[in-house]
């Protein structure tokens, strides 16, 4: 099993002069897209992939990123650690890795704090396990090449990065995300740009590999592709979504499953939840956690459960984008957790507290349960409800759902 990389680096220590005077009080990737910092957003979709620890390699107005750094878990709405590494002075890309080597994992990913890029990490962390690689790239076809050096491949190899390109050339452009072996840092220098020597080093010795992107693709660091950011990215980012009850739908309900050898999976289960990621809606999952409060399971035990879940999902290239829990009862054993929540089913609050932090097209959502209190929860929160059974694998299921689902069926189905 692929060992999943939890740090996400991000570049944010450059000027942004190409945006004039945007950039003059605030740092490009702190700028409001949608009235939403970039870098919260970019921060966000990042840790759909299972990514909760992100270090900020700043420079220009730093105090701005470590006062982000200090607000960002609360502003996503994710269990998250951030931290900023500070240049000495601007240093260029190579030089800002070098001076937070001691803070880098054995592997990483990094990105660009100015562009944002549909691609499954995962994919790249496949590609990296690989002994031959120090680093993979995702890249991004585009009809002009000409604001980007092209990096040019053979099959699944970087052979050259970072020529000039030819006027008006279509090419592949590096997509501002990569993964890297903690051993690239041993070829930096305390400044300069990695993309100047070190990427074309690799290149040559055929340790760069690639993965071919083809998602949606902006980098917000001149004018007119930062005006055009304010409607695409929130745009890209409204989808619809699907809701996930976990015991009896993605496992089989063995009674308070809270450790992982009581966990099994339903047929189908991994295979579904893929299935709505390839869609292109969001996967969630929302689930009551009353073992928690009955004291048959800690709530260390159901995070230690549900990073198996997710390194078990990645391995069939599948994800939930995000999930909510409530461990409360009122018959808990435990004080802490004996209360009535309005976050446990057939209330609504999980749902509604998913939908404040991200963007969900609620006409052509559903949810995925196999109670009726499930179907209650759903329909209180406006969001259409199909009931699961277990009489057929989880994805068949699935796959008709999505298949006849409209908005006017979803409409339909909250009456």
């Amino acid at each position: 099993m692929i060992t999943p990389i939890r740090q996400a680096v991000i570049l944010c220590g450059g000027l942004g002069t190409r945006l004039g005077g945007l950039t003059r009080d605030t740092p490009k990737p702190l700028l409001p897209v949608d009235g939403t910092p970039f870098l919260q957003m970019l921060m966000q979709e990042i840790t759909r992939y299972g990514i909760d620890r992100f270090l900020l390699l700043a420079a220009y107005k730093s105090e701005q990123f470590q006062d982000f750094a200090d607000q960002a878990a609360q502003a996503i709405g994710r269990s998250v650690i951030v931290e900023v590494a500070i240049e000495p002075g601007q240093s260029g890309t190579g030089g800002a890795l070098f001076h937070a080597r001691e803070r880098l994992d054995d592997a990483f990913y990094l990105f660009n704090g100015d562009t944002l890029l549909d691609v499954p990490l995962d994919a790249l962390a496949r590609k990296l396990a690989d002994p031959r690689n120090i680093g993979c790239l995702a890249l991004r076809y585009v009809s002009d090449a000409s604001r980007y050096g092209v990096v040019d491949v053979e099959a699944d190899r970087v052979v050259r990065f970072g020529r000039p390109s030819l006027p008006g050339e279509a090419a592949w452009i590096n997509g501002g995300v990569a993964a890297f072996r903690r051993s690239f840092v041993d070829r930096l220098q305390p400044q300069g740009a990695f993309e100047a020597k070190a990427l074309p080093d690799l290149a040559r010795e055929g340790a760069l590999a690639v993965f071919k992107a083809k998602g949606f693709f902006i980098d917000i660091g001149v004018p007119a592709d930062f005006e055009r950011g304010q409607t695409e990215i929130p745009d890209y980012r409204r989808r619809p979504a699907v809701f996930f009850d976990r015991d009896g739908v993605i496992n089989r309900d063995h009674g308070h499953v809270g450790q992982v050898e009581r966990f099994e999976w339903m047929p189908g289960a991994r295979e579904a939840v893929a299935m709505v990621n390839s869609k292109g809606f969001y996967a969630f999952l929302v689930t009551n956690q009353a073992g928690i409060a009955k004291g048959l399971y800690s709530e260390a035990d159901y995070v230690e459960l549900h990073r198996h879940m997710r390194a078990e999902l990645s391995q069939s290239g599948a994800r939930f984008d995000d999930e909510r829990y409530c461990p409360f009862h009122p018959d808990g054993v435990d004080p802490a957790y004996r209360k009535v929540s309005d976050w446990r089913k057939p209330e609504p609050g999980m749902f509604l507290d998913l939908m404040r932090f991200w963007p969900v097209d609620k006409t052509r959502s559903v949810m995925i349960g196999d109670r009726d209190s499930d179907m209650r929860a759903a329909a209180a929160a406006g969001i259409a409800g199909r009931l699961f059974t277990g009489e057929e694998r989880l994805d068949e299921f699935v796959s008709r759902v999505l298949n006849n689902l409209s908005p006017e069926q979803a409409s339909e189905s909250l009456e």
